[in-house]
């Protein structure tokens, strides 16, 4: 049974730092590419940032492109999103989801989705 677990996610003031782990299980972690995705109330679920299965290549949607990094821990099943100077616009729920293959352009391999981890930011 496929299974994505983020966690990390909490209240953070502008400006701040929040790193997100997502864990996974039942499938080949190594193997496939990562995303991060986000969704605000009221807004549709919008790709975050992603990364190929060595890690070596990762995209990141343009509002977020220098302030973000993600990361992954092939050893241990896990994706990791670094998000730093953070803004009252990133505050969503958090998910990471699998790409069928090592690109990231590659579509999604499953249809369900983890619980997910709340970001707020606010003063």
């Amino acid at each position: 049974q496929v299974q994505f677990v983020e966690s990390g996610g909490g209240l953070v003031q502008p400006g701040g730092s929040l790193r997100l782990s997502c864990t996974t299980s039942g499938f080949t972690f190594r193997n496939v590419a990562m995303s991060w995705y986000r969704q605000a109330p009221g807004r549709e679920r919008e790709l975050v940032a992603s990364i190929t299965h060595t890690g070596v290549s990762t995209t990141y949607t343009d509002s977020v492109k220098g302030r973000f990094t993600i990361s992954r821990d092939n050893d241990k099943n896990t994706v990791y999103l670094q998000m730093d100077s953070l803004k009252l616009e990133d505050t969503a729920v958090y998910y990471c989801n699998a790409h069928r293959n090592s690109w990231y352009g590659s579509p999604l391999q499953f249809g369900s989705w983890g619980q997910g981890t709340q970001v707020t930011v606010s003063s």
